[in-house]
C-alpha cells in the first residue's frame, strides 16, 4: 500500500468479480493475462496503492486466496452485479466506496482519485461517457444500502435503479477525455475476441 495516498483512511475500494464468464467459455476473466500480468493482479495493485481497505466480492473465494485483500461473497444470492455492490457497501468500513469490475485492464489511477475528490459532495459519482453511464466504475455511499435492499425485495436488479433520491454527479464526456483521450478506461473483457483486440 502507498501510505502517501490521501484516500487510504477514508474510502474503501471494492473489486467486483462475480460474473459467470459465459462468453469466456467459463474461463475467469480476472485471470486473463494482459501486458505481462493477470488483470486481477493489476487491479489489486492499483487498488492497494489507493486504499488501505480493499474488498473483493466473489462467490468463488478459493480462487483468490493469493490476493492480500478481504474476500466477501454476495449476501443476497442471484442478484447480479447489484448483489455485489450491496455486499461491498455492507462490509466497507468507510462511508464512501469506490467500485470497479475485475475485468477492466485500463483503470486510471489519476481518474479514480478525481472521482474520490468529487465524492465528498455526492452520494454517487459515476462516469457518463457518450455510450451511457458506467455504474461498475463508480463511487457509492453506504447510505444507498436501504434502497438497494428494497429493490431486491421487488426483484428489480438494474443497478441505476437505486440512483433516484440520492445526490449524484455524472462525470461528463469532456472531463473523461482529459484523462482518457483514447476512450479505453471503461473497456471490459467480455469475450475472447475482445481480449485478442488488446494484444
Amino acid at each position: 500500500m502507498n501510505s502517501d495516498s490521501p484516500y487510504t483512511n477514508r474510502v474503501t475500494g471494492v473489486i467486483l468479480s462475480g460474473g459467470k464468464n459465459t462468453r469466456m467459455g467459463g474461463r475467469n476473466k480476472a485471470f486473463l493475462q494482459f501486458d505481462g500480468e493477470r488483470v486481477i493482479d493489476r487491479t489489486v495493485r492499483i487498488f492497494k496503492a489507493l486504499f488501505e481497505e480493499v474488498i473483493l466480492v466473489t462467490n468463488a473465494p478459493f480462487d483468490y486466496l493469493d490476493q492480500d485483500v478481504m474476500l466477501v461473497a454476495d449476501m443476497f444470492k442471484d442478484k447480479g452485479a447489484l448483489g455485489g455492490i450491496h455486499a461491498g457497501l455492507f462490509h466497507a468500513t468507510h462511508e464512501k466506496v469506490f467500485f470497479s469490475a475485475c475485468d477492466m485492464p485500463f483503470l486510471n489511477r489519476a481518474f479514480i482519485e478525481s472521482m474520490i475528490d468529487l465524492s465528498n459532495r455526492y452520494d454517487i459519482v459515476v462516469p457518463n461517457p457518450p455510450d451511457g453511464l458506467q455504474p461498475l466504475h463508480a463511487v457509492y455511499s453506504r447510505r444507498c444500502l436501504p434502497v438497494i435492499e428494497k429493490l431486491f425485495a421487488q426483484d428489480r436488479l438494474k443497478i441505476i435503479g437505486f440512483y433516484p433520491g440520492y445526490s449524484i454527479h455524472k462525470i461528463p464526456a469532456e472531463t473523461l477525455a482529459q484523462f482518457d483521450p483514447e476512450g479505453r478506461m471503461f473497456f471490459n473483457v467480455n469475450s475472447l475476441e475482445e481480449l485478442n483486440k488488446l494484444k
